[in-house]
């Protein structure tokens, strides 16, 4: 069979095996994070976060409509675009692989003979197939986000460019290159890594065009490529529309013109520069010219999938990020303005202080006729500055976290030193390394590990030495402990030294790819500090590189074996031990950690948050995980189209407050009654707090009236001069009108006797911003029409004091103007009983938590304990109400529906008081079974500590052994209280053995 016959089956079959792989364990439904946003933009054609993923989201849309009208099937489908896409990906991976190896085994027919085509298949098969089963990668590949897609243009794009080296001395295989600038286009409407294979691409070109190639040359080639880089990102993705927002400030501020004439114009010249360049370069026969100039024009009909951002946000739909229906909103938008600027090659020490500011540029928005001047960007003049800043970030916790990790002592300033130590250890080792280790060694579990290079969670393990560690069962037992024993990275390793050997040239290049899109992306993103979420999915690019080595290492192996064994054996050989190391190994290790098909918990808890709400209700959110996936329930599958969801921390934007003064599906607009000029962006951004000495408590109407006044009597002046709103008094009422709350249905006529006169509040802060200001608006003027919410997992900071009047009624707190509880300490504990009781045990989903194959990080770490606690407080509210049969039936609700987890130790003392109230309440078999189950963990973890305190005092947990040992004499008193001898002498001593192995620490904690 011919070669390329053979090259195009094997890789067609690398294409079925990874989406086989990706569809069996696709999430059904909505993922965590992004996914609820993304497919809801998809579904509907709509504005997602900075900077768009135009195209990702329409190739979206066109994957939704294999739903065929059923919504709950849409995310099954948009998912199902990711994983045939990573099974795309794992196709192109093996061409490219088996191009390189090709080029390995070329002219050494005396070495390979006839086997070298099953060799080179082999070497595609190990490297496509081991990449199929990477964590990072396989992780992406079974929900709808951009890094399947963005990978896949990476893909392609390598593949390309070795196509064109193939038949580069043929007419016409420049094509090659503009078919890679061309996916570049569109791959900027997906995701900017993929511009980052422009440095790798340079070199192949230039070692393939170029005869006499040096060192000095070869370095020379390399920076042009960066230069290549910088203007595709820099020049034509982000200079493109700053210069199309100044024509339009042109024309529509000088020459009257409407909004977007002046970029139209800009573009139309750009088009009329880009075609007369073509025709010059054919005219005067310059065919790099006109290469250049082709690779331009297409680079910009790849770009124009952003013509989607201004159409779709002209059109208002409901998920409308920062409104960028203008050229000067697009700009900002696509340069994530709203994000900050990191300082990447001079900058400040996080000590810094700010010695000088000037003004920089204007910033614009868009007025009813004209743009309007909105302020200033200021520009800073630091005392302590450095070249390469790492360590800039002056936030507290990011000072505090720098002084941790590094040991600075207090009071010891930062240096260019400790600035490369931060980067070599967190930055590098931290955020990369570890992340590399993981696809490639092992991985203990999936727990948050940014900011310990020591402790288990979150740290890679090669498993050959765990066994002597006394792990405890509830690691070795999770599904996402997978020790792949290093044979991945010893092989990729192996491959790699002997690319470098035989192909310097080839080898360079696959090593700028692994730079590129790993160290690359790391020393210019820059992060501050700890980040919301793990971020390896960001270096798939540089694993995907690393791929290609694994797969080389076959030839490798087998060139070694074949000096002593027949070359068909000793490929064989190669092929048989590299397969069973690396893709089978991994595929064996990995898939539990993986198999989501089976759950359904971001759906679900989105579903109760949703639930929870009252009719009409307006919800204030906050974090992505508590609204993405809401918006998704609401966008795609209409659920509980009347409830207003508010993200507080978009509710920062004037854009997205005006939005809020609109209908919404089925919910009516806000109660905001302010007019857009008065907290348009540059208008109110922050007001600070000024005590002028009010005594009591002052309206809050008359607070919000005070405070949007434009009347200069009513304002105060700042340094400049200038007229400036305050905030006079932070000690808030509202008056309570008894008809307005029973008429809205926010109490029950038996509740009426616990009504409060007024509610009576301590703002928080000492300054309030937009969104502060909208919902001071929303209290002063809603008069109890529309119940008003908050997510239980929002923070405390955007309650603004609120806390004595919020009441839980499932995953939401909704407020209620009941006389404070003074008496309890527990202020977020409060509940609505009777309210909370129907939704959580008649109306509530729990997403097969209890029978799903695997349950993410975000499942068991955030909503698991949510869950938790929304039980323990409905079941210990309805007891104290003198509800203690409901109050059981909450109990074995739990119990039926949520698994046995411990993500961390303090859920063992929520699970204590659970089994305290069924003891309390006469159910001994409940109270024994909860007992057993945090009994089994204790005695777990307790083993681990002392097998650490004994041999390894790094790892050893001093908070979680006193927690443990508390929550084990709690029990224990339990029992004894309840009469269950057997069990109580149990755990008494097993109490009393750990307090003599611990009593060291123990002490200490005391």
């Amino acid at each position: 069979m011919q070669y390329n016959k053979i090259n195009n089956l094997l890789g067609w079959l690398c294409f079925v095996i990874a989406s086989a792989t990706y569809i069996l364990t696709l999430e059904p439904s909505v993922s965590f994070w992004d996914c609820g946003e993304f497919i809801s933009c998809a579904y509907r054609l709509q504005v997602s976060h900075q900077p768009g993923y135009p195209m990702f989201a329409m190739l979206g849309k066109v994957m939704s409509l294999l739903s065929f009208g059923d919504n709950t099937k849409v995310p099954f489908y948009t998912n199902m675009g990711s994983a045939l896409a990573s099974g795309a990906t794992v196709m192109f991976l093996f061409w490219s692989i088996t191009a390189m190896a090709k080029k390995l085994v070329a002219g050494r027919e005396k070495d390979f003979g006839d086997s070298a085509t099953m060799l080179i298949m082999a070497s595609g098969l190990v490297g496509a197939l081991a990449f199929t089963y990477t964590d990072t990668f396989w992780f992406s590949a079974v929900e709808t986000i951009v890094f399947a897609l963005s990978s896949l243009c990476i893909a392609v794009i390598f593949w390309g460019i070795l196509k064109w080296e193939a038949h580069a001395d043929e007419p016409g295989a420049d094509r090659w290159i503009v078919f890679i600038a061309y996916v570049m286009g569109l791959s900027i409407g997906i995701h900017l890594l993929n511009l980052l294979t422009i440095p790798a691409i340079g070199l192949v070109y230039y070692f393939r065009r170029y005869k006499n190639v040096t060192t000095k040359s070869a370095f020379m080639a390399f920076l042009v490529s960066v230069v290549i880089l910088g203007v595709v990102q820099y020049g034509i993705r982000g200079y493109t529309v700053k210069f199309a927002a100044y024509f339009d400030l042109f024309f529509v501020n000088n020459l009257g013109l409407g909004f977007g004439t002046g970029a139209l114009f800009f573009l139309l010249l750009l088009i009329g520069a880009i075609v007369f360049g073509i025709v010059y370069s054919i005219r005067n026969k310059k065919p790099v010219l006109n290469l250049a100039m082709l690779c331009v024009a297409v680079i910009y009909f790849g770009y124009g999938s952003f013509a989607y951002i201004p159409i779709r946000a002209t059109a208002n739909p409901d998920l409308n990020n920062s409104h960028p229906d203008n050229a000067f909103t697009m700009y900002g938008y696509l340069n994530r303005i709203q994000y900050g600027e990191n300082p990447l090659l001079f900058g400040q020490y996080y000590d810094a202080q700010v010695t000088d500011q000037t003004e920089g540029n204007i910033i614009y928005r868009k007025g009813e006729k004209k743009y309007e001047v909105a302020g200033k960007r200021p520009n800073y003049v630091y005392d302590h500055t450095t070249l390469f800043p790492r360590m800039y970030s002056s936030d507290g916790n990011d000072v505090n976290f720098y002084k941790q990790w590094l040991n600075i002592p207090e009071g010891q300033k930062p240096n260019f030193g400790t600035n490369l130590s931060w980067l070599a250890s967190w930055q590098i080792y931290q955020m990369y390394v570890r992340y590399f280790m993981w696809n490639f060694v092992g991985r203990y579990n999936d727990q948050d590990g940014q900011t310990s290079t020591e402790g288990i969670d979150g740290n890679w393990t090669s498993g050959w030495l765990d066994g002597g560690k006394h792990l405890p069962q509830s690691l070795l037992k999770d599904p996402t402990y997978t020790p792949l024993y290093a044979l991945p990275l010893i092989v990729g390793l192996s491959g790699m030294l002997y690319h470098f050997n035989r192909n310097q040239r080839d080898a360079l290049i696959i090593a700028l790819l692994w730079f590129f899109t790993g160290i690359a992306v790391v020393l210019y993103v820059n992060q501050a500090s700890t980040q919301p979420r793990e971020r390896d999915y960001s270096y798939v690019g540089s694993f995907y590189a690393f791929a290609i080595w694994i797969g080389l290492a076959v030839i490798a192996i087998a060139d070694t074996l074949r000096k002593k064994l027949n070359i068909k054996i000793a490929t064989g050989i190669a092929f048989v031990f590299c397969i069973l190391v690396c893709p089978v190994l991994m595929a064996k290790q990995e898939w539990r950690a993986h198999d989501r098909s089976t759950k359904m918990t971001p759906h679900d808890m989105a579903y109760n948050y949703l639930i929870s709400c009252p009719p009409n209700a307006i919800l204030f959110t906050y974090g992505d995980n508590d609204t993405y996936s809401l918006w998704y329930d609401q966008e795609v599958e209409g659920i509980r189209p009347d409830v207003r969801i508010v993200n507080l921390s978009l509710f920062t934007g004037d854009w997205y407050i005006r939005q809020m003064q609109r209908p919404m599906n089925q919910s009516a607009p806000l109660p905001i009654t302010m007019p857009y000029d008065k907290y348009k962006e540059g208008v109110r951004d922050i007001i600070y707090y000024n005590d002028s000495k009010i005594a009591g408590y002052s309206p809050i109407k008359d607070v919000f009236e005070f405070i949007t006044s434009d009347d200069h009597n009513l304002q105060g002046q700042n340094q400049a001069g200038e007229y400036m709103n305050y905030l006079p008094t932070k000690s808030f009422k509202i008056d309570i009108n008894p008809k307005d709350v029973l008429d809205n249905h926010v109490i029950t006529t038996d509740q009426a006797g616990r009504l409060d006169s007024a509610m009576r509040w301590k703002y928080t802060s000492n300054y309030v911003t937009k969104e502060n200001l909208a919902i001071f608006d929303i209290l002063a003027h809603n008069n109890w029409k529309r119940p008003i919410c908050f997510t239980t997992t929002i923070g405390n900071d955007n309650l603004i004091g609120l806390q004595p009047y919020l009441y839980k009624e499932g995953f939401t707190y909704r407020l209620i103007p009941f006389k404070p509880d003074t008496a309890n300490h527990n202020q977020l504990g409060k509940t609505n009983t009777l309210v909370m009781y129907d939704n959580v045990m008649n109306k509530f989903k729990f997403g097969n938590f209890k029978t799903a194959k695997y349950l993410d990080h975000e499942s068991v770490n955030m909503f698991y304990p949510v869950m938790m606690t929304t039980f323990l407080d409905l079941a210990t509210n309805l007891e104290a109400e003198g509800h203690g049969d409901l109050a059981l039936k909450a109990l074995h609700k739990f119990d039926a529906e949520m698994p046995n987890l411990y993500p961390y130790i303090d859920v063992t003392g929520r699970k204590m008081y659970m089994a305290e109230i069924a003891y309390r309440l006469g159910d001994i078999t409940l109270g024994n079974k909860f007992t057993n189950e945090i009994n089994a963990h204790l005695v777990d973890q307790l083993d681990f500590n002392y097998y650490n305190l004994q041999h390894n005092q790094q790892y050893l947990n001093q908070r979680d052994v006193q927690i443990s040992m508390q929550v084990l004499s709690n029990l224990a008193d339990y029992l004894q209280q309840h009469h269950q001898d057997a069990l109580y002498k149990k755990l008494d001593a097993e109490f009393k053995g750990y307090a003599t192995k611990f009593a060291p620490i123990m002490q200490m904690g005391e």
